[in-house]
């Protein structure tokens, strides 16, 4: 999912899907004996993945030729509108699907989504077990529903190694202290919900939609949990006081690491090339740090979006569907896909390729995996979240009671929302 819809997730009309035929001829598929069974796969994908879904068809016909006449029919439909397109006419749509990992629960809960039943244990262990978000985010009550392909939006730390060591950006104290040092800056978001989840999750509090996905569940504001809500806000406030950090945003990022006064900053995949360029030699990144809580040091987490493959509760060949989502998602493809898109494997031994991993940001994203949480909130979780962190982030100047920040945060966040 994105960054409050900022980032991949850029909404649009929906447009009528383009039927973009690949003939038997060119596939290679359906041209077998009459003898083999005849079988009939449509499959819907971004426009700029067409060539490659062409050629993972086209290997996994011949893969099974002994076996079948399989005849596949690629269409373009994007990958952030596939949910609307899907559900006006269920039973119409393709059999094998893309989509943003957002659109899960309404796909889900409307009937679209057929369960995994083929070699669904794999799946799961090919992308790194239950507990891991891409599983997470492709999951309802312990069943499978899609395949992960993608886990590329979330964020991490980038950083100048002219400034750091990899010690060094182990821990936020640690970073901020080199910035002051250097009468630099570490810069992060505050103002958005999307980043300073990481704080809340990381000492253990939760936001979530309700089943029903009208109303968040929040206990941000906790006074008997192991870390209070207070905890973490008196935490943000130490960063937010440091003379080493500095709120901003996306724009803010790149100017302040492009004019040299930016030497580390939390943010995401989609600024890699601009951040690469102004740091040169000395750019890297890493998963993100630790940072003092109630006296101790506490992995930060992160929200992450994922990509998904679904096959449709409606088609009338479930095991071919399964056998060709499963194949175009298995690590040789999450790679090749890659090499392509650079686009962050979901599979773990694809993310831990040595072609992935010389990417320091689909690197540090594959390390801040492990911390990583599917995005699931209602509307009413942004404005909340960004009065609050506003005030945090100036440093709380009028000395406002935290606590009553926090319930009044809260108390926005779990609102009836329009969506």
């Amino acid at each position: 999912m994105g960054k409050n819809g900022r980032h991949d997730r850029i909404y649009g009309i929906v447009a009528v899907f383009i039927a973009v035929i690949i003939s038997v001829s060119l596939s290679g598929c359906g041209e077998g004996k009459n003898s083999k069974p005849q079988v009939s796969l449509s499959l819907w994908t971004d426009k700029s993945n067409i060539d490659l879904m062409n050629q993972m068809v086209d290997e996994f016909c011949r893969e099974h030729e002994a076996e079948a006449d399989i005849h596949v029919t690629i269409s373009k439909e994007s990958e952030l509108t596939c949910k609307e397109t899907v559900l006006a006419n269920p039973e119409g749509a393709a059999d094998i699907f893309t989509f943003a990992d957002d659109q899960f629960e309404d796909l889900r809960k409307n009937g679209a989504l057929l369960e995994i039943t083929k070699d669904a244990g794999t799946v799961i262990e090919e992308n790194g077990g239950g507990n891991n978000g891409a599983v997470l985010a492709s999951q309802k009550d312990g069943k499978l529903f899609a395949y992960p392909v993608t886990a590329g939006n979330g964020y991490f730390l980038y950083y100048n190694a002219d400034y750091f060591t990899k010690e060094d950006v182990k821990s936020m104290d640690r970073i901020l202290k080199v910035a002051e040092k250097n009468k630099k800056y570490v810069m992060m978001d505050f103002s958005s919900g999307w980043y300073i989840y990481s704080f809340f999750k990381a000492a253990g509090l939760e936001v979530n939609a309700n089943e029903e996905h009208t109303q968040n569940d929040c206990n941000w504001n906790t006074t008997d949990h192991k870390y209070r809500g207070i905890d973490v806000a008196e935490g943000m406030l130490a960063i937010a006081r440091s003379k080493g950090f500095k709120n901003g945003n996306d724009d803010d990022f790149i100017e302040g690491v492009q004019n040299g006064s930016i030497i580390a900053g939390i943010n995401g995949p989609w600024n890699a090339a601009k951040v690469e360029k102004a740091f040169g030699k000395s750019y890297a990144a890493t998963k993100l740090p630790t940072y003092t809580l109630a006296g101790e040091q506490i992995q930060m987490c992160s929200f992450a979006g994922y990509k998904l493959i679904g096959v449709n509760a409606h088609t009338k060949n479930p095991e071919w569907a399964m056998k060709m989502a499963h194949f175009i998602t298995n690590e040789k493809n999450q790679l090749r896909r890659f090499s392509l898109t650079g686009e962050c494997p979901s599979n773990v031994k694809a993310a831990a390729s040595e072609e992935v991993q010389k990417s320091p940001a689909i690197a540090a994203l594959a390390k801040q995996a492990e911390y990583g949480s599917v995005q699931r909130v209602c509307n009413s979780f942004w404005t909340p979240t960004n009065v609050f962190g506003m005030v945090i982030a100036n440093g709380n100047k009028d000395n406002k009671d935290l606590q009553g920040l926090l319930d009044k945060m809260v108390q926005g966040i779990t609102a009836i929302s329009d969506s």
